[in-house]
């Protein structure tokens, strides 16, 4: 345990894959509710399906009071010190709040609902399922809440089960809905699954600790000082969700569902498979960059470790990804959804400035730079919704996938240079290495991917994904401690 604690890169690793390994069996599961999706609604269906998740994500970015972050770092300090009296009343403070902001998502949902209806369909009248999406937005505010508890708690365990059930549960109680009531059915299924959610996680919730409903003015105002935290937050994440929003009425408005659809698809494929690497980063790097903030040299160090190792392992599975598409869109989906392989082999380039770029903009989160969190994320998201625009005017979904690498690229250029004025970061050649030999494999693929067919395309994507691997495993063994792990976990 001492030479593992002495090895940050087995320690990366090790978390790296444990949330990772979580975050890809919901992923698997969540595959299974879009292929019924795919089958039973078409892309039509699952383009109407995007397009409401996109709404209720924002109403609920909107209107969440950013409980999901300011609240943490009192309770847990609280937790901490096993302070239980203090502990009952916080956490009757986080509920309160979370009733308000369920009622404040559904009002919200109300309000907007008839511009809603205006700004994303162009046929019908949508605005009774514009304002029935508060009810799914209201529950998912008092989910939020009860997931902060327990996140504040350390029941990390039990989070990860919540996950796996919620998952489930989606693909339980959704697809018949498909089946019998096709694209009827999305909207109910829509809020089935934010209340299974709700129920699940409230009821462990408060089995570890019972609802006291005592509630009084000093529990608003004690509450100012987390909505105050999460200001910020809430206004990035709210303006991801508009940019979102925004990109799939865009693509209703001068295509139709069925080109929301794919994009949808396409951009699910590649940032959700990835995302299972990217899920440790929240979990186990924020918290270990948050504690050496201070210490210029210990960021760094910190930081490159994580990209390095978090680049290491991303490369191969999107070489191999990139191989794959053309035999995983439609054993997944089904051969409606064929136009979007290209698409998505495109996008998948995006994944390797994503990898350099998110460490670095962690950063930002752990000095408590809010605003500047805020001015990164918003410059994204602008640069995505305009590369968006021209990209589909002039290549269609294909230059979607184009528009998400440039965005990307532009992230990562912009992240990279506000760290180095600002924070001083440097990155190290290791960094500078791996990235400029598995970017390289990864283009090459690209190149293939466009030019080469049968068994061309085959036998050199197959080739390329070996190598990948290959200088993957010999860097990682080059790291002795890393390659001991690596060879524990896997019985090598």
């Amino acid at each position: 345990m001492k030479e593992e604690r002495a090895d940050g890169y087995s320690h990366v690793l090790k978390y790296t894959g444990l949330f990772g390994g979580v975050q890809s069996l919901v992923i698997l599961i969540g595959l299974v509710r879009n292929k019924a999706m795919a089958v039973l609604l078409g892309a039509s269906g699952m383009g109407f399906n995007a397009l409401l998740v996109s709404v209720q994500n924002f109403a609920s970015q909107c209107t969440n009071l950013g409980i999901s972050f300011g609240a943490i770092p009192k309770l847990s300090e609280i937790y901490e010190h096993q302070q239980r009296q203090q502990l009952r009343y916080y956490l009757q403070v986080v509920r309160l709040w979370s009733l308000i902001a369920a009622a404040l998502g559904f009002l919200f949902c109300v309000a907007v609902s008839p511009l809603l209806n205006t700004v994303t369909f162009t046929w019908g009248n949508h605005t009774l399922h514009y304002a029935m999406l508060g009810v799914a937005v209201a529950m998912t505010a008092i989910s939020s809440g009860e997931t902060v508890i327990l996140k504040s708690a350390r029941r990390l365990g039990a989070l990860a089960r919540l996950q796996i059930i919620t998952a489930v549960a989606s693909v339980i109680l959704s697809v018949p809905l498909y089946y019998f009531f096709g694209p009827s059915g999305v909207l109910p299924s829509i809020i089935i699954i934010a209340c299974s959610s709700m129920l699940a996680t409230v009821s462990y919730s408060y089995h570890c600790y019972p609802l006291q409903l005592r509630f009084s003015r000093r529990h608003l105002r004690d509450g100012f000082g987390m909505i105050k935290l999460g200001v910020s937050y809430v206004l990035a994440a709210a303006i991801g969700s508009a940019a979102e929003m925004l990109i799939r009425s865009f693509l209703n408005v001068e295509g139709n569902l069925d080109e929301v659809g794919l994009y949808n698809t396409g951009y699910m494929i590649t940032i959700t498979y990835a995302g299972m690497v990217f899920s440790a980063m929240e979990t186990d790097y924020f918290p270990r960059l948050s504690a050496v903030s201070k210490d210029v040299a210990a960021t760094n160090e910190t930081v490159n470790r994580q990209m390095e190792v978090s680049l290491l392992l991303l490369s191969p599975m999107l070489v191999g990804l990139l191989m794959m598409l053309p035999v995983l869109v439609p054993i997944l989906f089904s051969r409606d959804f064929v136009a979007v392989i290209q698409m998505a082999q495109v996008a998948v380039l995006a994944m390797y400035f994503k990898v350099l770029s998110m460490p670095v903009a962690y950063i930002t989160l752990a000095r408590s730079r809010s605003l500047s969190f805020l001015f990164l994320e918003t410059s994204y998201f602008v640069v995505l919704v305009v590369a968006i625009v021209i990209g589909y005017q002039w290549w269609g979904v294909w230059g979607t996938g184009l528009a998400i690498v440039v965005a990307h690229v532009a992230e990562w250029m912009i992240v990279w240079s506000y760290a180095f004025w600002q924070y001083q970061y440097r990155s190290t050649w290791k960094v500078v290495r791996y990235a400029a030999v598995q970017a390289s494999i990864g283009a090459l693929a690209f190149v293939v991917s466009v030019l080469a067919e049968g068994w061309t395309y085959w036998i050199t994507e197959a080739a390329l994904t070996i190598v990948s691997t290959a200088y993957s495993i010999c860097v990682l063994r080059q790291k002795t401690h890393l390659w001991q792990s690596l060879r524990r976990r896997f019985r090598i």
